[in-house]
């Protein structure tokens, strides 16, 4: 998986990031929205955006959501529900946005399979031996996308980044 170092993520995009370091560099606590205030928003996007001197929206709870379904269901509603709200995002700003998405824990969360850069998310409580197909249904397994971001070289990722999902 190609690695970004550059900050693009924090101002163009989509990104799943988990590092509190990635977070305090564009969000205050008081600026991150709930998914559903993103929800609200998407039917009447705002013209300024809360975050990164209005370049960014940064949502919190998605992980949450997803832990409330059953992997089926959090399947059919991250390809139809979640997407159309990321392509309306990216719409509404002519990809000159960052819509980022605040995943506490993403790290133990997230797999990607080494041969293939597919994402997975991995399932908890009941639904632990479960994953939801996360880029498949997101990015449809694009090769040259999502890339890790890296905060510093040498550092862990903080996340994933993906400049335009389609």
């Amino acid at each position: 998986m190609k690695q970004l170092t550059d900050t693009v993520w924090q101002r163009r995009g989509v990104s799943w990031i988990w590092d509190d370091i990635a977070l305090n560099s564009i969000a205050k606590p008081n600026e991150v929205w709930s998914l559903r205030e993103l929800v609200r928003a998407s039917k009447s996007w705002p013209e300024t955006l809360p975050c990164n001197d209005d370049q960014t929206v940064v949502v919190a709870g998605l992980d949450a959501c997803l832990d409330l379904m059953p992997p089926q269901d959090g399947d059919a509603w991250l390809g139809t529900e979640l997407k159309s709200l990321i392509l309306s995002f990216q719409d509404a700003y002519s990809g000159e946005a960052a819509l980022v998405f605040w995943l506490p824990g993403g790290q133990q969360r997230f797999h990607a399979g080494m041969a293939s850069d597919a994402i997975r998310w991995k399932c908890q409580a009941s639904y632990r031996e479960k994953n939801i197909e996360f880029g498949r249904l997101l990015w449809g397994e694009a090769r040259e996308y999502p890339q890790e971001i890296i905060m510093e070289n040498g550092g862990k990722p903080a996340g994933y980044f993906h400049l335009r999902i389609t």
